[in-house]
């Protein structure tokens, strides 16, 4: 019986740790997109770069990863191993996720993360 509960002790010491750990890591993820936002001019974060749906359709992997908003191009590379709905985010690389990112799961900080991953529009 003391085995089983210290067992499970070391278990949830063991589960808190690795949360701790997941949080921290995405916590230095986001620092360092501030970092580089704010210590470059807008119009270094914010690209003048048009691409056409055939380009974007390129990127449709998961270590190649771009992604439509409303005629705006996103590179989320970076984030897909991060996405906390997982492999969700695949679902539309390469295409159109408007519909998708505008669901009910995503939180509203979703809208000013996003933008940290803009690299263009959509040429018509």
């Amino acid at each position: 019986m003391i085995a089983l509960i210290g067992l499970l002790l070391g278990f949830l010491i063991s589960a808190l740790f690795l949360i701790q750990g997941k949080r921290r890591s995405n916590g230095d993820h986001q620092d360092k997109k501030k970092k580089r936002s704010s210590n470059e001019p807008a119009e270094v974060v914010k690209p003048n770069r048009s691409y056409s749906k055939s380009e974007v359709s390129e990127h449709n992997k998961r270590n190649d990863c771009w992604i439509i908003i409303k005629d705006r191009v996103y590179d989320v590379t970076s984030y897909v191993e991060e996405h906390p709905g997982g492999d969700a985010i695949l679902v539309h690389a390469g295409d159109d996720s408007t519909d998708g990112f505008f669901g009910p799961q995503h939180a509203t900080r979703v809208f000013d993360m996003i933008e940290d991953f803009y690299i263009g529009e959509v040429s018509q």
